[in-house]
């Protein structure tokens, strides 16, 4: 589990011209399993969600989550109502997400590395992509339901490398159950 006071890291995204290496935090390409393929649904249109980035959790084993999210939807905002999804692996499913083996090949690996850089909590600027410590709240503190929850990441959609639409300004946020098995993700907008 990732408790709150531990260290902020901004996330600042490179360029590689080679092969980006298995199991790292990166955004885009195709999702590194840890175990079998589960890739999300989206529960309104039954479509296979867009592959957004993995990220690498902390811990001696390897554990990832996926991000994914519905391309053609509305409410991908909300937590729970299957248009979005984080994948924890190894982990459970969430009930409200319907995952399937891909029949069609994935490509794994590729997209843009994530270097993390620590920052003390005074030097983050507002808003900007981070990994672990708190979130910085757009529009009030907003965690899921059911908790407790660590937060594990948030996104800039104002970012450059940020190919997501979270509204106006939006940023997004990532967080991990207590147990460490699931994951859940929402978005605030200005």
């Amino acid at each position: 589990m990732i408790a709150n006071d531990d260290p902020s890291y901004v996330m600042s995204f490179k360029d590689t011209a080679g092969p980006v290496d298995e199991f790292v935090t990166r955004m885009g390409g195709g999702p590194d399993w840890v175990g079998e393929a589960q890739w999300p649904l989206c529960s309104r249109w039954d479509n296979p969600m867009a592959f957004v980035g993995q990220f690498r959790l902390p811990g001696d084993e390897l554990h990832m989550a996926y991000l994914f999210m519905c391309g053609d939807c509305e409410e991908t905002w909300e937590p729970e109502v299957g248009k979005n999804a984080l994948i924890i692996q190894p982990g459970r499913i969430p009930s409200f997400i319907t995952t399937v083996v891909p029949s069609w090949d994935p490509s794994p690996g590729g997209g843009v590395p994530v270097d993390l850089e620590p920052a003390c909590p005074g030097d983050l600027d507002g808003y900007e992509s981070r990994m672990y410590g708190s979130p910085a709240w757009l529009q009030g503190e907003e965690y899921p339901p059911g908790g407790p929850w660590s937060f594990l990441f948030q996104l800039d959609s104002c970012s450059e490398w940020c190919p997501l639409d979270f509204g106006d300004a939006g940023v997004g946020y990532g967080f991990i159950s207590g147990d460490g098995q699931e994951g859940r993700f929402l978005w605030q907008c200005a």
